[in-house]
């Protein structure tokens, strides 16, 4: 079940609203809170359920060891924190690596020792991802003492399912929520604000999203050598903006149904394509993963306040485990890495010059951004090079051209896009979309607003009902 669905727009997102708002007290509405979002992940991988609740209940355990200990017993402290730690890495290690780690070992060996059959029927539960990162922040900032540990297992278990974050975020900071998970307040201007939020997100999810994912899908699972350079060029153009609107879609529709049930969500997207600099770019691009590495691995690290050749070694680490956290692949540690790189050569002052010209930055910024994305799109790195190839040299005789993959509606959902992922427009239009009308001139103005709405969401749900393409890409990790 995914947010763009019909079930869960017109059945499971009202009944839950419906009885939340009906359930007196804060404890059952959390109880109300927690029996929904398991049902919720139970759709997806009712087999895991167990695994979620398992690790949230393990880690409420040491949390409540790591606030019950002193500070006068620092080695105790660590020695409960490292368990914890290696506790939650070790699941995820096991379901998402384990294959990953036999296949290489294999690879290095020659021999088939480091691949089992019990490895091979590992599957990969939905969002360990992003619940172990969970984990890890509710254990590290107990630890730190930047939070308290709670004393009600209950709410511990609502920080790790509750179901608008469960699958694929935002990554969301025990501090920053841990007083909500006990006291919050839904105010009708709150509540307003969260719909206005999930259906802007839904537009671009479904609108936008759905519409270009489709042209990439066939070209990409079109051999490389086979595909004209134009078609190419505008298949991973394509796949630039199909990532973006795709995961802020999701995460405007997480952030929205938050507000509805009174949490409220730090944000996750700030225009990232308009970045002047690799690292304005992670200021701007998944934000909540971009924090919690920088919190919760860059700084422990050493982070700036190390040697120069420490803090690019920090930098190098960080990224290459940002790759592998996306997926147990090389091309997702290529992809990282290279973002890796440029970060390092900006700090080094390398890319000064480049940097400081008003044009050209942006120019180098998506350079950088699109080509990493081949990395991250293709299914094996020998398309990626074979796709390159495509990009740099025409093929002589492609199969697949381009108004055979892509079609006018295709065509302009992409400008529109192009438009939309810049602030010119688009903050425009979100904050009439997200803001109330205060003393509206005129009473065309007054209903523009909810007009707006209910066009995209009429809209979103007529490409729903007729079928299309509609996976969110951050279901993979």
């Amino acid at each position: 079940m995914v947010f763009s669905s019909e079930i869960f727009l017109f059945g499971f997102l009202p009944a839950v609203l419906a009885v939340y708002f009906l359930a007196p007290g804060p404890r059952l509405k959390n109880v109300w809170l927690v029996v929904a979002s398991v049902v919720f992940y139970a759709w997806g991988g009712a087999k895991y359920v167990p695994l979620v609740l398992g690790s949230a209940l393990v880690n409420y355990a040491f949390g409540l060891a790591l606030s019950r200990l002193p500070d006068e017993r620092a080695r105790d402290r660590r020695l409960v924190l490292t368990a914890a730690i290696a506790f939650d890495l070790g699941v995820l290690a096991w379901f998402k690596y384990a294959g990953f780690l036999g296949d290489n070992l294999a690879f290095i060996t020659g021999e088939r020792i480091g691949r089992s059959v019990a490895l091979s029927q590992i599957y990969l539960p939905l969002g360990i991802s992003f619940f172990t990162f969970h984990a890890i922040s509710y254990v590290v900032d107990v630890y730190r003492r930047t939070s308290e540990a709670r004393k009600n297992p209950l709410e511990v278990v609502l920080y790790f399912v509750f179901f608008p974050q469960l699958i694929a975020g935002p990554i969301i900071r025990y501090k920053d929520v841990a007083a909500q998970l006990s006291r919050r307040v839904v105010t009708a201007e709150g509540f307003a604000w969260g719909v206005r939020r999930f259906v802007a997100g839904l537009g671009k999810k479904v609108l936008i999203a759905n519409t270009l994912g489709a042209c990439v899908d066939h070209v990409f699972a079109t051999p490389a050598a086979e595909i004209s350079r134009p078609l190419a060029w505008f298949a991973l153009g394509a796949y630039t903006l199909q990532i973006y609107f795709d995961f802020s879609g999701y995460s405007d529709m997480a952030i929205g149904m938050a507000r509805m049930f009174g949490f409220r969500f730090l944000e996750n997207f700030d225009f990232p394509y308009v970045s002047r600099s690799i690292r304005e770019f992670w200021q701007r691009w998944h934000i909540s993963l971009s924090r919690w590495f920088r919190d919760y691995l860059y700084v422990p690290l050493g982070g700036n306040r190390v040697s120069p050749w420490r803090v690019y070694a920090n930098l190098a680490i960080v990224f290459f485990l940002c790759g592998l956290w996306h997926g147990a692949k090389w091309t997702f540690v290529v992809w990282g890495l290279i973002h890796g790189l440029f970060l390092v050569l900006e700090r080094v002052g390398a890319m000064r010059r480049i940097t400081s010209l008003p044009v050209v930055r942006h120019v180098y910024v998506l350079a950088v951004v699109m080509f990493a994305w081949v990395f991250f799109r293709a299914d094996s790195f020998g398309y990626a090079l074979a796709f390159l190839k495509t990009l740099a040299v025409s093929a002589a005789a492609p199969k697949l051209t381009f108004w055979a993959a892509a079609d006018h509606e295709t065509v302009l959902v992409f400008a529109l896009g192009c438009v939309l992922a810049t602030p010119l427009v688009a903050r425009r239009v979100e904050a009439a979309l997200r803001e109330p009308v205060r003393r509206p001139r005129a009473a065309l103005a007054a209903c523009a607003v909810p007009a707006a709405l209910a066009l995209i969401f009429a809209a979103s749900v007529t490409k729903l009902a007729a079928g299309t393409y509609n996976p969110f890409i951050y279901f993979r990790f």
